[in-house]
């Protein structure tokens, strides 16, 4: 079954049709703050039979169901048919993007595994359980790195906007490289610390996954994330559809 596949995140809304988990994602974004009506009815041109929606944003979510109809739409919640089981007090709070990463995990590593999603935050979700039993336990939610960056240069008189990449040396010789080693040096020890402190608390070492805009930067320097997986996001809402739609 061919399936649009739509993330629809606070800032980047990316988008791709497929008609199976394996096949390569010729993937596209947008600003969410573009999505509008118009921008929905150029999608209903592509080639696909039925639509996963996984959205974050509310009044996003209602134009996708609205411009959308009558082609099948199935939005992703805690309501959904999943392969994994919910142990979480209010599963209503658990984002449809952190139940697509859980289940594209589960799908690839099994349990217990960890996915780290790099975005406008950064996400920790937590899958317990083993192979042929999994459960999403709950997870973390930290300031993005993108946030942290922006909000130094937009507060401080005298520090400027900089582009994220490898520190050449952890004594930055210039402001930028200065702001540089901090971002990356500093956000590696985040990530580093709140792995260790969810290791703590499960009973085996997890596989840990990673994902999102700045995975590949950050994961570079933490050997503790055995992978990272570009299309995680949308190759779990695509397993997530499929089980709901066909």
């Amino acid at each position: 079954m061919r399936l649009l596949l739509i993330d629809n995140s606070n800032t980047r809304t990316k988008f791709a049709v497929a008609d199976s988990i394996n096949a390569p994602l010729e993937t596209h974004h947008v600003a969410t703050a573009d999505v509008c009506p118009a921008f929905i009815k150029t999608l209903k041109d592509l080639d696909f039979e039925a639509a996963v929606l996984s959205s974050v944003v509310p009044e996003k979510a209602a134009l996708f169901r609205e411009v959308l109809s009558p082609a099948p739409l199935h939005e992703i919640s805690c309501r959904s048919d999943l392969p994994i089981d919910i142990a979480y007090p209010d599963p209503d709070q658990i984002g449809a993007d952190r139940l697509a990463n859980a289940v594209s995990a589960y799908a690839r590593v099994g349990a217990p595994a960890i996915v780290v999603d790099f975005g406008t935050a950064v996400t920790f979700d937590v899958l317990g359980g083993t192979r042929d039993s999994g459960s999403y336990l709950g997870g973390v939610i930290a300031p993005g790195l993108p946030s942290m960056t922006d909000y130094l240069h937009r507060n401080t008189a005298l520090l400027p906007e900089i582009d994220l990449q490898e520190p050449s040396s952890a004594i930055g010789k210039s402001t930028t490289d200065a702001m540089r080693s901090g971002a990356v040096h500093g956000y590696r020890g985040m990530v580093r610390e709140v792995l260790g402190a969810i290791q703590n608390e499960l009973d085996e070492n997890p596989t840990v996954l990673a994902t999102g805009g700045d995975a590949t930067l950050i994961a570079a320097g933490l050997p503790e994330i055995m992978e990272v997986v570009r299309n995680l996001t949308l190759q779990g809402i695509y397993l997530i559809g499929e089980r709901n739609l066909t």
